[in-house]
């Protein structure tokens, strides 16, 4: 469309709203408004305008190795020798993080038994693909949809108390304003809708092997098999 894009990495979810807020960061295409990012919504929604859900399917995940011999976040209980007393979550300041902190461990009871470690959500992959490659027991803070789900062998744990919260939607945040001045990018993004088959295969495409540090080429091989089945592709 004409447009000249610089693409930005951050993660911490509070620099990015902040930013957005401010008018330093333009749009946020991973955004959970609904839920895990709420507490920043109501600081700083009145300065940011959503631009569309294109995901309704995102949620947060305890997990751990398929070989960990349990199945439920409820089985945490007791067994904090499996796993050195400690789950491994991420940024200090991630709505995951604050998700586990404040409802999942008092809601089980896990208070005391267990250590939330935060650091940052390479640190957590670097802990889990070192004890997967051990066939040790680690418990971690996930996410879906997240590649790591894949390139990892781990499974979900069961959540009875529903203390990870329901599924929400992923959206396009963009400061506000936005749309005034960029009507046409706006109104395509708002258009933008993937299922789980196709947000699996975007994201495989982009963290394969094969596409490492091309990304916009893993993007462009995406377009070349999608574009014939999704109405927002088409030109």
């Amino acid at each position: 469309m004409g447009y000249t894009v610089e693409m930005n990495t951050l993660t911490e979810a509070g620099p990015l709203y902040t930013g957005l807020s401010k008018g330093d960061v333009d749009i946020y295409p991973s955004a959970w408004p609904e839920l895990t990012h709420k507490s920043y919504m109501d600081k700083f929604g009145d300065k940011i305008e959503d631009l569309g859900k294109y995901y309704d399917n995102a949620k947060l995940t305890i997990a751990v190795p398929e070989y960990t011999e349990i199945d439920s976040i409820a089985d945490l209980k007791g067994n904090a020798d499996m796993f050195g007393g400690k789950i491994i979550g991420i940024e200090p300041g991630a709505g995951l993080t604050k998700q586990t902190q404040e409802h999942m461990l008092p809601e089980y009871d896990l208070e005391g038994e267990y250590e939330l470690v935060t650091s940052s959500t390479a640190a957590m992959l670097t802990e889990l693909e070192k004890a997967t490659k051990k066939h040790e027991d680690i418990v971690v803070t996930l996410w879906r949809p997240f590649w790591a789900n894949d390139a990892y062998p781990v499974k979900d744990l069961e959540d009875p108390k529903g203390a990870m919260g329901e599924p929400e939607g992923l959206h396009f945040l963009a400061t506000k304003g936005f749309s005034d001045k960029n009507s046409e990018a706006a109104d395509w993004i708002a258009k933008i809708k993937l299922d789980d088959e196709q947000y699996g295969a975007l994201e495989g495409l982009v963290t394969s092997d094969e596409y490492k540090d091309k990304s916009a080429e893993a993007v462009d091989k995406w377009i070349e098999e999608y574009a014939d089945q999704i109405d927002w592709l088409q030109k």
